[in-house]
């Protein structure tokens, strides 16, 4: 299941590698985990993603045995782009001048708690949002009751139905934004709260209930939308993998 917490801020991470596999189990983990991850199948695709500001991470995980740009030189043109921490991964243990280019090494395979114990030493601060592997971002009581009582196609949709509706809804809360609509963004905020509540969903429900008591604040409700759009793919991510059709 998803893990979001109350009291973390989890860091943005870009993932590299050119193993579709390996990108899909670290992303369903990280994901999983409400995590805010950022893909590059190889080291030049990672490059535009960072000039075109599509990313802007606080983390980096890079493998450094790719075809195409790659090791010491493809961690040169990152730093000249971000500010990250970045960490090399691997099959076969790294060079010395590699291992002075990055911060840290994972040796591939390696286990979910190795990535858990490089990532912490990231938890942000700046926000009641945020999420350690553990804690879950859906209700565990919630879902085992929902199960109890439906079917899981039925459970499913729920959650389905959750995501689409924090995207519709994220939309709208944008649009109220722009146009200095406190109230309008009060109401929304108010019925993500109730509705993400009643569904489980506790990260959204905070958002909510923060978007609903601090709307006059126009400007900090911007943060909180973006984290409402990072719960609904959290949540669409989460389907495919919690709820086996």
């Amino acid at each position: 299941m998803l893990g979001i917490g109350t009291d973390r801020n989890l860091p943005t991470v870009l993932l590299i590698d050119d193993d579709m596999i390996t990108r899909e189990v670290i992303a369903t983990l990280m994901t999983m985990h409400g995590y805010t991850l950022h893909t590059a199948v190889d080291g030049a695709d990672s490059l535009k993603m960072l000039d075109s500001k599509a990313c802007i991470p606080h983390v980096i995980l890079v493998d450094v045995r790719m075809e195409g740009l790659s090791g010491v030189e493809l961690i040169k043109e990152l730093r000249a782009r971000s500010t990250a921490t970045i960490y090399a991964m691997s099959g076969v243990k790294p060079p010395d001048d590699l291992k002075r280019a990055v911060d840290g090494f994972l040796l591939k395979p390696f286990v979910p708690e190795a990535l858990e114990k490089l990532l912490s030493r990231h938890m942000l601060q700046a926000d009641p949002g945020g999420a350690a592997l553990a804690d879950p971002l859906i209700s565990p009581e919630t879902l085992a009751q929902f199960r109890q009582m439906m079917p899981e196609s039925a459970v499913r949709q729920i959650y389905a139905t959750v995501a689409s509706d924090l995207k519709e809804r994220s939309t709208a809360l944008e649009i109220a934004v722009a146009e200095g609509n406190a109230n309008e963004v009060r109401r929304l905020g108010h019925a993500i709260k109730g509705g993400c509540g009643m569904a489980g969903v506790r990260q959204a429900a905070l958002l909510g209930a923060l978007l609903e008591s601090e709307s006059d604040e126009l400007n900090n409700s911007l943060k909180a939308i973006r984290g409402l759009q990072a719960a609904a793919e959290h949540l669409e991510r989460m389907l495919d993998v919690e709820f086996r059709t």
